[in-house]
């Protein structure tokens, strides 16, 4: 089987907390102004995504990984996680401040959900003037101090605040308090899980009039209480070459600007490559096929490709693989 460069179908997700900027500024078939989520490549047990274009539309991507893992997926990528899709690809529209969680490490996801932690990267690609995220603490503190914070509704005093622009990019490991604020559009990589630890959500209540669920005790043991100034991701943008941005052990991700065609031999990588379009568009060609993104979309390159084929007069894309 040969295995083209492959799009999928967005799957979409209603939020409390979402608006309209998958549709008026990512074009997404969103049907109201509450969308929240675009997930673009997911393995997550009942959100499989399914192929869009070629001769493959319509297949799960699980099932292109049951029949063809290592073409797909690599082998050192199999040999890691098994037919098991390591990544979760998202673009997320804060029309309202997201609730303030964080994520349990593997450890621990295994230990209470038999899922993988959830480290995480954010592009910011459009954002509201004086829109801001939360990450992390504004100074250390003990466990004491966060509970009482808590319980007397002073949370927020404790957290710290970063206004950002479009190009921003934030790394979020495992432990570390965060939110999306109101008036930001990001692209999101992550590990594929679902596991979230919500621990203040501004005391809104969802459409049914319920207040959300907190996982206040389960956080206690997950949250890094630290003050770390390891999130903003600093890098360079050049013109038309793969400039690093994050290489964890999850994933690594470039940022390339394309202004002309870019050939490259990825043979040693010994992984599939994601492009996600974040702006313009290009062409995304192997030996056996191609396909065209603009930006809001996301196109899976399987790692039998030993070369891939950039091409456009005005683009900007992650680049990401394990």
């Amino acid at each position: 089987m040969k295995l083209y460069p492959l799009k999928f179908t967005p799957i979409l997700k209603e939020r409390l907390w979402g608006g309209s900027k998958l549709k008026e500024v990512l074009d997404k078939p969103i049907e109201n102004n509450a969308t929240g989520e675009s997930w673009e490549l997911s393995g997550v047990c009942g959100d499989i995504s399914s192929v869009s274009n070629g001769e493959l539309v319509g297949m799960s991507l699980q099932t292109l990984i049951n029949d063809f893992p290592e073409e797909l997926l690599g082998l050192s990528v199999v040999k890691r996680f098994g037919k098991e899709f390591p990544i979760l690809i998202k673009f997320i529209d804060a029309k309202q401040d997201l609730s303030i969680q964080l994520h349990p490490n593997d450890e621990l996801a295994k230990e209470r959900h038999n899922s993988f932690g959830k480290t995480e990267m954010w592009y910011v690609m459009d954002a509201d003037k004086d829109a801001k995220l939360i990450v992390g603490f504004n100074k250390d503190v003990t466990k004491e101090e966060y509970t009482t914070s808590l319980q007397n509704d002073k949370l927020l005093e404790l957290l710290n605040y970063e206004t950002v622009n479009e190009g921003d990019t934030f790394f979020i490991n495992t432990g570390k308090i965060h939110a999306i604020g109101a008036g930001v559009l990001l692209a999101e990589i992550q590990q594929t899980s679902d596991v979230t630890y919500r621990v203040f959500d501004f005391n809104r209540k969802d459409k049914e009039g319920n207040l959300r669920e907190l996982h206040t005790e389960m956080a206690l043991d997950a949250m890094d209480y630290s003050k770390k100034d390891d999130y903003k991701v600093d890098y360079r943008l050049e013109k038309d070459k793969p400039s690093q941005m994050v290489d964890c052990p999850y994933f690594k991700t470039n940022i390339i600007e394309i202004t002309n065609d870019l050939f490259q031999d990825v043979s040693n990588r010994d992984s599939f490559t994601i492009y996600m379009c974040v702006g313009g568009e290009a062409v995304v060609k192997t030996d056996d096929g191609e396909a065209h993104i603009k930006k809001g979309e996301t196109v899976l390159v399987p790692a039998q490709s030993p070369t891939i084929t950039l091409q456009s007069k005005g683009a900007k894309l992650l680049e990401v693989s394990i």
